[in-house]
């Protein structure tokens, strides 16, 4: 998930590398303040790339090539009226890579971006250029030197206490006031984002079905744990503690987000379910029926978000069998944990992530366990994933190197998708051969395994399918050992007391748990809208990189996610708690732009090429 670019070699003078990044970007503002597209471009490599989180295009979008760079900027050069572009910290150069924090305004808000020179024919040009929205103006968030004030000091009989104030806020909400915008779902994703919305003024509420915040995690099998570090994972605002385990447990999660919740005062329903949602367009809001603690209520947001989770839309097949299957039988999403199944057969469907951490967990309770491989899958060593994937942008060693999450996030958004896999490759290339015994045993034991479509290994095939692949945090070893046992083959039927494969095998089973994993998140949006709204929206999720799982044409960036959709109004939000924590920021500032009236027009709007 990193590359070396970032890391200088000390072996060129700074003071040549900060001469060039100045002289590139003001040369860039200059051809910007006189409007002149063309020179701008130029300023471009033939191979380069612009990615915007938001600041230019109202959109999360990457343009390609000079060709792109003219396109971008035609469209919103004159509205954006961007200027102030200078160095924030000294640039640095490494491999013949210059690369240079810069900040910059624009018409209604600042930013912050991330560019990396490359020499072509004599001169010195942008290879990649990121460019992202930090705040709008007049609209900062209240941090630092605007943070409230808490106390009013002072005589006054009107007086309200802080908490009287938030006792208020909360009665009126979804009575006398309505939200602006509605999250529906309260896992780390609508929690991120509803503090983003409360800092920046916005009125938002998260609903969620689950009785606390947290819950989400609390009610999964109780082996679950994060399987990103800590420095990965941290939330907007709050960091964890600098004692927090490196690998969070999923109970402690749960407990660090209803903590949250309460902390940075998310305006959050707690046992409220969502019915049915329709669109008003004569009216321009939505109407969202819900159920809270038992009760009916119509609540009248003016946007929609799904929050649902990528990952929250069980695929669960329909087997045949399963009405005359006398065991247990059930989704991964909803297995119970091990406990009551000492001493029985269990299958397990599947061999990715759950799949893994089911068997280990049941194997551990003295369970029998078969795991049944349908296609192959990509594993990679948890403590190689860390030091070789991760270690330079999230670590101790890169927060002691002055790396800081933000900054993290920043590195790893600057590398456009298109190229991303490049610098994939060499690291899991790495990996393999560090763990080369560790894969030749789990090839013996007839494990089919994969490096991704073209070898880049775990983070491209998140970001392609969500899919496919499992950090090890030592149940492979079971596979490798044969402790738990390793089929193969698609599930035909159930009998009462069996796991029947296409090629005959009949596998003794007293609990089935399906890790079939989940399908896109617009079937959240079928369910609560109509399959119609859910095919104009599309499908969520890929790059359109035309491997497994993620058919073409290429998009460029995650579809759906976190941007405008072709659905008026309506947001999708979620991913892993990087994910969210990072792009949440972004989706905040659109919905505040909108709530505030400034001018949005989107550039970049994509088509819809798959519904599912």
């Amino acid at each position: 998930m990193t590359e070396t670019l970032e890391r200088p070699s000390g072996t060129t003078d700074p003071s040549s590398a900060q001469a060039r990044a100045e002289a590139w970007l003001s040369g860039f503002e200059a051809a910007l303040v006189a409007r002149d597209v063309e020179r701008a471009a130029g300023m471009f490599a033939t191979e380069s790339y612009w990615r915007d989180l938001v600041s230019f295009t109202w959109n999360i979008a990457t343009v390609e090539h000079r060709a792109g760079v003219t396109d971008l900027l035609s469209s919103t050069l004159e509205r954006t009226d961007p200027s102030g572009f200078r160095t924030t910290e000294p640039a640095t150069e490494d491999d013949g890579v210059v690369t240079a924090w810069f900040a910059f305004v624009t018409a209604v808000g600042r930013g912050t971006g991330l560019l990396r020179l490359v020499v072509e024919d004599g001169e010195d040009r942008a290879f990649t250029f990121l460019t992202t929205l930090d705040e709008l103006k007049g609209h900062e968030e209240q941090r630092r030197g605007r943070r409230p004030m808490g106390a009013e000091h002072g005589a006054s009989k009107q007086r309200s206490t802080w908490k009287e104030k938030r006792q208020q806020e909360a009665e009126s909400l979804g009575s006398t006031t309505q939200p602006y915008v509605l999250v529906v779902g309260g896992g780390q994703g609508g929690i991120a984002l509803g503090s983003r919305l409360r800092q920046l003024g916005v009125p938002a509420l998260v609903i969620d079905k689950h009785p606390r915040p947290g819950d989400q995690w609390r009610n999964r099998y109780k082996s679950l744990c994060l399987h990103d570090p800590v420095w990965y994972d941290h939330l907007p605002y709050i960091k964890f503690p600098d004692n927090w385990p490196v690998f969070s447990p999923k109970d402690k999660i749960g407990d660090w987000l209803e903590s949250y919740v309460k902390v940075m005062e998310v305006p959050y329903w707690s046992s409220t379910e969502a019915k049915s949602a329709s669109w008003s367009e004569e009216a321009g809001e939505w109407t969202v029926e819900v159920e809270r603690e038992g009760q009916p209520l119509r609540l009248r947001p003016t946007h929609l978000v799904f929050a649902t989770g990528m990952s929250g839309k069980p695929r669960m097949p329909e087997i045949p069998g399963m009405d005359v299957f006398k065991g247990d039988v059930h989704h991964s999403s909803q297995h119970p944990g091990p406990d009551a199944y000492a001493g029985k057969k269990a299958v397990v469907i599947g061999s990715n992530n759950s799949a893994f951490d089911i068997c280990g967990a049941l194997w551990e309770h003295d369970v029998d366990v078969t795991m049944v491989q349908r296609s192959s899958t990509h594993i990679v060593k948890s403590d190689s994933l860390m030091e070789i994937g991760l270690g330079a942008l999230y670590s101790e060693e890169a927060v002691a190197a002055g790396v800081t999450t933000e900054k993290a996030d920043l590195i790893f958004a600057s590398l456009p998708y298109r190229i991303l896999h490049t610098f994939q490759i060499p690291l899991y290339d790495q990996m393999r051969e560090r763990d080369k015994d560790f894969y030749d045993r789990l090839e013996k034991a007839g494990f089919w395994l994969d490096w991704g479509a073209d070898g880049s290994g775990l983070f491209m095939k998140y970001l392609r399918r969500g899919s496919g692949y499992y950090i090890d945090v030592g149940a492979a070893d079971l596979v490798a050992n044969g402790d738990v046992k390793l089929a193969h083959g698609q599930v035909t039927r159930l009998t009462e007391d069996a796991v029947v494969l296409e090629d005959g095998t009949e596998l003794p089973a007293d609990l089935v748990v399906f890790a079939t994993g989940y399908n896109s998140m617009n079937g959240w949006v079928a369910d609560l809208i109509d399959q119609e709204t859910a095919d104009r929206l599309g499908k969520v999720w890929g790059l359109g990189s035309d491997t497994p799982k993620d058919p073409g044409p290429w998009e460029g960036e995650q579809r759906n996610m976190w941007k405008p959709t072709q659905v008026p109004n309506l947001w999708m939000h979620g991913g892993n708690l990087h994910q969210s924590r990072h792009y949440s920021q972004f989706l905040a500032l659109q919905l505040k732009a909108r709530f505030e009236g400034i001018d949005t027009p989107v550039y970049g709007l994509p088509e819809v090429h798959h519904t599912s």
